[in-house]
């Protein structure tokens, strides 16, 4: 009998690829034709309405009902006009997914007509079922009420894939009735409105034309890409996004010969047609390559502002399962999907800017501006510094556990990489100022000093440290340890937080040392010479996977938390809700719920992956495994009905042992884990639960593995019932 996984490799093996017509051969001619953009609504508003909705979207202020109206009507003509022919209200919920739930704008009369509508109020306000989404206890089930408020600082856009229709989405918060905040939007929006209100003041300081501080972000996204036939061929990647067994091939990624390499014809083409599609909806993807395990490819864009980044890269992750699709692809976005390979992150490199075009990160050509640089650049070390916890409890996930320390992706501990140059900047910084005084001689002579010290560009006099958590490169920080499958605005949340705290902290010390007669400048550079020997504690420039720098963190008081079961409780700490109620960026009670949301979404996550081991091994690999025995017990009785001696059968006879041992070893484990797994179902408390999914039952599943994996190596190969690695990377 031909296993299912014979068939699938027939399936996958010789597809072409499909053609794929771009709407023009310059992406200038359809980038954005898809978005609402400040030029169709000039297009489609009075002027004297745009003008004011314009002010709105760059300052930041609260939209009225008035002009929603007249946004709405532009809105539902521009969309229409293209062939849409419902709207949606789109939301981030706490699943880490996108939601959407369809309206049409068409509305009866009564009299057997209708009209298409679309008012100010259906702009402004939705009202989806809210019941079934993550809330960590702030409503009971039957509480089902929830509510969709616009984001008008991100536009609106149509989702267009094949012929199935267009819809205009709108981009919004997601609210509980009680006004809690369920998604992952809201708090974003006020993490960006006080990073905002603290940077300003400090911008002020070096130029009094600084009106507005906005953050940016530029995603790296990371994934795999395999032949759908050999996806749907193995129920564990269905159900958990990474194969929870299977031997590694015999090659591997050991020749890095993939790695920036030619594009595989089918993989070209869908790449083709998702920038396209992407590119329509104003995602403006800069860079496609091939990463360096097998079957791995990433999608790097232009830097945006973080909230269009976020709901750019949520939309993007959306559009490749789709797309992937129609190519009979199917792409993998879980941070490790193939043990023994490199895991997927999506890096994020985070910036500050003004509205005068200056970013705050990028060392200037003059004094006052490399001064300017500084602050900023030791300020976000300072808040690393200080909150390296919580910054690690936001990329926290069961899928990251597995990426995080390996060869591809920095460790659990949060260190910072600035570089040798900035390096010895900070050490010249420390070293002018004696007894904590600073005369005037020495307060030019550092500025002249560090002028002269620090290129315009940064990026190329270092080299990158790629096993840093959070690198300095060139003039943005790089946020290395975000999962290729979060969504990017939790941790952008918190370094936004963090960040604007520490330069809150920063105002009131340069406050209180030039009331106390200190001049401004001096203020200053005092300021930043303490925290940067407050900072030598998270500052490490040398390899962040050797055993040596774990020790050493130690030593330093780092945390090196390596799973999520844990890491998340740094976000219930007393400090971390004393900094979110202190920004209203959440309330005690939203904090501690999401802290419930995502200890529950860990321990279903690796209930599913104990399930699904348990059942693969029960019903597919111990079954293929005893018809193998079978067949060599067989054999073994011929050979001896033959009268042939028990030496000619030494070779059989052991591999039967073998394989026996492999059998009971893992149908022993398997009834041992769902015993264990009963007894901690049993614990009422979600935390508890987690944390002992994550000692009592994870350890089952690399016993069970390592049987399942030794067996793939000797049963007969046409009896081996799931897809192997060498398949599923290579099979293009």
């Amino acid at each position: 009998m031909i296993s299912a996984r014979i068939n699938a490799v027939k399936d996958a093996y010789g597809r072409e690829s499909i053609d794929v017509n771009r709407p023009s051969p310059k992406i200038s001619d359809y980038f954005a034709q898809n978005v609402f953009t400040l030029d169709k609504m000039e297009q489609y508003l009075p002027k004297a309405t745009f003008k004011e909705m314009n002010s709105i979207i760059e300052k930041g202020e609260k939209i009225n009902r008035t002009i929603a109206k007249d946004v709405a009507t532009a809105m539902k003509n521009w969309a229409i006009g293209l062939g849409a022919t419902h709207y949606t209200h789109w939301f981030l919920p706490l699943t880490g997914l996108t939601a959407e739930k369809h309206d049409t704008f068409f509305n009866p009369d009564g009299q057997g007509s209708g009209i298409e509508s679309f008012d100010g109020a259906m702009l402004i306000q939705g009202e989806p079922d809210g019941s079934s989404f993550p809330n960590g206890g702030l409503r009971t089930t039957h509480e089902a009420r929830g509510y969709t408020a616009w984001d008008p600082s991100s536009p609106a856009f149509i989702s267009e894939v094949g012929s199935s229709g267009k819809t205009l989405c709108i981009p919004t918060i997601f609210i509980s009735y009680g006004g809690e905040s369920m998604d992952y939007k809201a708090p974003l929006l006020k993490s960006l409105q006080i990073l905002n209100k603290a940077a300003l003041p400090i911008c002020n300081l070096f130029d009094r034309n600084v009106a507005r501080v906005k953050a940016n972000l530029g995603w790296e996204q990371e994934f795999f890409i395999i032949d759908e036939a050999l996806y749907y061929a193995r129920p564990d990647l269905q159900a958990t996004g990474r194969t929870i067994l299977g031997h590694g091939p015999a090659k591997g990624q050991q020749l890095d010969d993939h790695y920036f390499g030619s594009i595989p014809e089918r993989v070209y083409s869908f790449m083709l047609e998702l920038e396209t599609e992407a590119l329509k909806l104003g995602i403006p993807l800069k860079t496609r390559h091939n990463e360096v395990a097998p079957g791995q490819y990433e999608f790097a864009p232009v830097y945006d502002e973080v909230n269009r980044a976020v709901d750019q890269n949520q939309l993007l992750m959306d559009l490749m399962k789709r797309i992937g699709k129609r190519h009979k692809l199917s792409v993998l976005l879980h941070e490790k999907p193939f043990a023994g390979l490199n895991g997927s992150g999506k890096h994020n490199n985070w910036s500050m800017s003004t509205d005068t075009g200056i970013n705050l990160l990028s060392p200037g050509k003059t004094p006052r501006k490399n001064l300017q640089f500084l602050t900023f650049f030791v300020n976000t070390i300072k808040a690393v510094n200080d909150y390296a916890d919580l910054l690690r409890s936001s990329i926290a996930s069961a899928g990251n556990d597995h990426r995080l320390g390996a060869n591809e992706a920095p460790p659990a501990i949060i260190s910072v990489f600035i570089g040798s140059t900035l390096t010895q900047v900070l050490k010249e910084l420390m070293a002018k100022v004696k007894d904590g005084k600073m005369d005037e001689y020495e307060r030019m002579d550092l500025k002249l000093n560090i002028h002269n010290m620090i290129p315009d560009v940064l990026l190329d006099n270092t080299d990158r440290n790629r096993t840093s958590p959070f690198a300095f490169t060139g003039n943005k920080f790089e946020f290395r340890a975000v999962g290729s499958s979060a969504n990017t605005a939790f941790p952008m949340t918190v370094l936004n937080t963090i960040v604007a705290e520490q330069l809150t902290k920063f105002k009131k010390e340069i406050d209180d040392l030039v009331k106390k007669g200190e001049k401004k400048e001096g203020a200053i550079f005092r300021i930043l010479r303490k925290y940067s020997k407050d900072c030598q504690t998270i500052l490490f420039e040398g390899d962040n996977y050797s055993d040596d720098w774990a020790k050493e963190a130690k030593k330093r008081g780092l945390s090196n938390v390596k799973s999520t079961a844990f890491a998340l409780d740094f976000l219930e700490s007393k400090e971390s809700v004393k900094l979110f109620t202190k920004h209203e960026i959440f309330t005690k009670e939203e904090l501690l719920a999401r802290y419930e949301v995502l200890q529950e979404n860990y321990q279903m996550k690796i209930q599913i992956e104990a399930r699904m081991l348990g059942t693969m091994a029960s019903s597919q690999i111990l079954p293929a495994a005893a018809e193998y025995l079978g067949l060599l017990l067989t054999n073994c009785k011929s050979m001896k009905d033959l009268g042939l001696n028990k030496s000619t059968m030494t070779a059989q006879l052991q591999l039967i042992e073998y394989i026996s041992s492999k059998i009971n070893s893992i149908n022993e484990n398997v009834i041992a884990m769902v015993k264990e797994r009963k007894k901690i179902n049993k614990i009422a408390d979600i935390p508890k639960r987690s944390k002992a999914y994550c000692d009592k039952i994870i350890p089952y599943f690399e016993k069970i593995r390592r049987d399942i994996d030794k067996l793939e190596l000797v049963v007969d190969d046409k009896l081996w019932p799931l897809p192997k690695y060498h398949e599923m990377l290579f099979i293009k």
